[in-house]
């Protein structure tokens, strides 16, 4: 049972929430139907439902936290499911959908802040992983609508093809999420089994991790074929091809003309 702090200030959906969900939700069906350009309602729906798993991704950090008894959670407006909530509009939600149109890539956004030292270490790790799992949750979701056949490749094409890639999208970021370096959430994880000295170490490190990591597997080949390879191999544990998700994402990018004959 809740307390009556909890029960007074829980989780109140936001306009702007409930906004994005119908939106998504439309775009969703538009591509099922015959519409005069249906990468335009690709586009909507993926980045649409990116920016939905980046609110639940954040969310759940701070739900957790809240749980665990860091009562500054609702002051800052965690539980409203706002995105406008979660850091800087650009550097979280502006910026990964960039990294989306240049490379495929799930760039994780920005982080809520958290007061870490009420909360236990186990609380500390739980909080940590609770926002990639929910972007695997979503992952899996879309890729078994797939490759069940729920969302049929032959009737509903371009959804399907949507779906593979929004799935093949989440699987990413959770892996790339749960790397141990500090900045990203995998590193924040084992941080708590640290010591003081290492942790005051890393925390310069954490600025700009991310960033590097992004680099290195975009412009280092080895690093750029284990990421893609693993996250490829994921994916097809649930009868995705690879084709199916590199469709997807030609299709987002409505704005280029020429597309395999494959994905028309």
């Amino acid at each position: 049972m809740l307390s009556d702090w909890r029960t007074a200030q829980g989780v109140r959906p936001s306009p702007l929430f409930l906004a994005i969900v119908a939106i998504t939700a439309v775009a969703g069906w538009m591509t099922t139907t015959e519409v005069s350009n249906p990468r335009i309602a690709v586009f909507v729906f993926i980045a649409g439902a990116w920016t939905l798993t980046l609110v639940f991704h954040e969310f759940a950090h701070a739900f957790l936290a809240w749980r665990g008894g860091d009562t500054s959670i609702p002051g800052r407006g965690y539980l409203t499911l706002d995105p406008r909530r979660y850091t800087h509009p650009v550097m979280s939600f502006i910026l990964p959908l960039l990294f989306i149109i240049w490379g495929g890539i799930g760039l994780p956004g920005g982080a809520v802040q958290l007061n870490r030292s009420v909360l236990s270490d186990s609380r500390a790790t739980l909080v940590a992983i609770a926002g990639p799992l929910t972007n695997l949750a979503a992952g899996v979701t879309s890729l078994l609508l797939v490759g069940q056949g729920v969302i049929d490749r032959w009737s509903q094409p371009t959804l399907a093809t949507a779906l593979a890639f929004f799935g093949f999208l989440q699987i990413a970021v959770f892996v790339l999420n749960m790397l141990p370096i500090p900045g990203f959430d995998g590193y924040a994880a084992i941080e708590p089994t640290l010591s003081r000295q290492t942790q005051d170490l890393m925390r310069p490190v954490a600025t700009y991790g991310p960033l590097i990591a992004i680099l290195v597997i975009f412009y280092v080949d080895p690093a750029r074929a284990v990421f893609f390879d693993s996250v490829s191999l994921a994916t097809g544990l649930f009868g995705i091809d690879s084709s199916d998700w590199s469709c997807g994402f030609h299709l987002f990018r409505f704005w280029q003309r020429d597309i395999p004959s494959g994905c028309l």
